[in-house]
């Protein structure tokens, strides 16, 4: 799994731990483990931007996902062959914005870290066709996401 981190944010951020959640999400949903992935730190001007432009919505927004592969839940690859056997995809990028993640991990009671990781594992899912406008596909994903959250940190000693 080649997961590559890149802070531009001008925040410090645990890059290791970023890639690891990483890697840990995308080996929980069973992804090929040749698949590679991009995670973006950004500060609030470039988010306001890519918000804008890819979503057409105003000012800074936390973690945006953007594919490269179309993916369908329960089948994280680029394609099978004629075995079934799954090939790697270069997945897309999840872009975060540590300033964002910041005000709200303030209002919802925890870390900055805490918040990173669980917009982190979000952004994720969307790259993997995950979404969440309608009721089952919003238990489905946020089930998805708080189960993998727990497993990393449980992993993790915390």
């Amino acid at each position: 799994m080649t997961v590559e981190v890149l802070n531009e944010s001008g925040v410090p951020v645990d890059e290791n731990a970023i890639a690891g959640l990483s890697r840990h999400v995308l080996d929980g949903m069973r992804v090929h483990p040749l698949a590679e992935l991009s995670v973006l730190l950004v500060d609030e001007a470039a988010m306001t931007e890519l918000h804008e432009k890819w979503m057409d919505e105003p000012g800074p927004t936390d973690v945006l996902s953007f594919p490269m592969d179309e993916l369908r839940p329960g089948h994280n690859s680029g394609g099978a062959d004629e075995d079934g056997d799954t090939d790697p995809a270069l997945l897309g990028d999840v872009v975060l914005c540590p300033a964002v993640a910041e005000k709200q991990a303030r209002e919802a009671g925890h870390s900055t870290e805490a918040e990173l990781e669980l917009l982190c594992a979000h952004g994720i899912l969307h790259l993997l066709g995950y979404d969440h406008a309608e009721p089952e596909e919003h238990k489905e994903m946020f089930g998805l996401q708080a189960g993998l959250l727990a497993s990393w940190r449980e992993k993790r000693g915390g």
